[in-house]
């Protein structure tokens, strides 16, 4: 395929989003809006990605630069239109030899085969390629006006016809160009239309005009869904998460109730791993094969190694890393911590700034203190340890291997391995206290 060079239109406000966060960095999976944008376009083989942003839209460039160091940017001072966004980013296409494609930020279901749909009618030999549509309502798309398989115009929906409009074949959120034909015409682009803007659109119209081949290609709707509003964001959600669970599971990965999974845009799953219903995956999630994922889950950051169990209503925060075989229960919290192969943390625990080593087992209502207001520390257990029920381990501390905790202890000094480590005060019993306090207990609810 030849160069293909990418100019990502991100420069809207989004004011129907009704938000202070710029439409683009609203979140599809975990992954901002234009992100999906931007993964489409590098997976489709685009060498160059420049994004065309809008005045203060810093933090668009700071969250995209994150994702992709090598995109380039430029700003559309003035809102003209999307032909005059798009010549913001001259540079990128002056002089070029391959092929521009422009494409609206605001698409998340994108992927690199919506471009090479276009792209692969100019390997064919057009000049110009429109990704096309047809929505169940055509109502506010452009139409694209054709003969045969040849695209004579893009009406937008403001300027069309009576006829025009029930033409249910619509512009959808790629065009593409041979570079010397877009950087030829992109300047031709006039503002005669009702919005009194440069329309990008129009470039089809002057491409014909100057004899060249134009045509289309059509994508499915829910691949060019946009975004505008927080409803449309809710609808692209629930497909993207549709499409998530479909290839999970033709993948070998089992979903009990699929509609109640939530999957990250980067979550990764072997096959023959078993997922529970009402689990919600945030991003840099990898599960090993024959793991276990029971209900109402919430996982995010983690490793969790072969044939491991979490949950049900656990939470694995990043830098959970589970060995294979590790348990980890019901209300249980892990955070930056490892647990070795075959250990168990099963009940109303949290295990966090931690190191578990292989077969120890942390009973119920065990606490890693690890912050003391200012600074973290880490607690570190040894192999075969047992760490009895309702113990606090006041971090920076050390369990060895084999060593016993017993239950209620707060430890804060270091137990050698084999070593049984108390850490609490001798039981008193003093006879006939316990009616004394009943009594004055009822007193003072009843003197209320």
């Amino acid at each position: 395929m030849s160069d293909l060079r990418v100019i990502v239109l991100a420069a809207g406000e989004g004011t129907r989003m009704k938000s202070a966060l710029p439409k683009v960095l609203h979140k599809i999976g975990g992954r901002p809006i234009v992100g999906h944008v931007l993964k489409a376009a590098r997976d489709a083989g685009a060498q160059t990605v420049a994004m065309v942003t809008g005045p203060g839209h810093g933090a668009v460039r700071e969250a995209m630069s994150a994702i992709d160091p090598q995109v380039v940017f430029f700003e559309q001072t003035e809102r003209k239109g999307t032909a005059h966004a798009a010549s913001m980013a001259r540079p990128v296409f002056s002089g070029a030899t391959g092929y521009v494609a422009v494409v609206y930020g605001d698409h998340p279901l994108l992927r690199g085969e919506d471009f090479r749909r276009v792209t692969a009618r100019l390997d064919a030999g057009l000049d110009v390629a429109i990704l096309g549509f047809e929505p169940a309502d055509p109502t506010g798309y452009g139409r694209l006006i054709t003969e045969g398989d040849r695209l004579l115009a893009i009406r937008e929906h403001k300027d069309a016809s009576e006829d025009e409009r029930r033409i249910g074949l619509c512009n959808a959120c790629i065009l593409a160009f041979r570079a010397e034909v877009f950087e030829a015409l992109i300047d031709e682009v006039g503002t005669d239309n009702a919005q009194g803007e440069y329309y990008l659109t129009d470039l089809v119209e002057l491409a014909n005009r100057a004899g060249k081949s134009v045509g289309y290609a059509v994508a499915p709707e829910e691949s060019v869904m946009g975004v505008n509003d927080r409803a449309q964001l809710a609808r692209a959600e629930g497909v993207f998460q549709a499409m998530q669970r479909e290839d999970f599971m033709r993948a070998g990965v089992t979903l009990h109730d699929p509609d109640s999974v939530y999957f990250s845009f980067d979550t990764e799953i072997e096959p023959d791993v078993e997922i529970e219903p009402h689990v919600v995956f945030g991003p840099g999630v990898r599960i090993e094969s024959g793991a276990v994922i029971h209900a109402f889950s919430h996982i995010e950051g983690a490793h969790i190694g072969p044939h491991a169990s979490v949950g049900p209503f656990a939470r694995l925060r990043p830098g959970a890393q589970l060995a294979s075989a590790a348990r980890v229960g019901n209300f249980v919290e892990v955070k930056n911590a490892t647990l070795g192969e075959g250990s168990k943390v099963n009940h109303l625990t949290y295990i966090g700034d931690a190191e578990i080593g292989a077969k120890s087992n942390i009973g119920a209502g065990t606490v890693t203190c690890n912050y003391d207001g200012y600074n973290k520390a880490r607690t570190v257990i040894g192999e075969n340890a047992f760490i009895g029920s309702n113990s606090a381990l006041v971090a920076p501390v050390e369990i060895g291997d084999g060593a016993y905790v017993a239950s209620g202890s707060v430890i804060t000094e270091p137990v050698p391995s084999d070593a049984l480590g108390i850490g609490r005060s001798r039981q008193v019993n003093k006879s006939g206290y316990g009616k004394a306090l009943n009594q004055r207990f009822k007193a003072i609810r009843e003197s209320k």
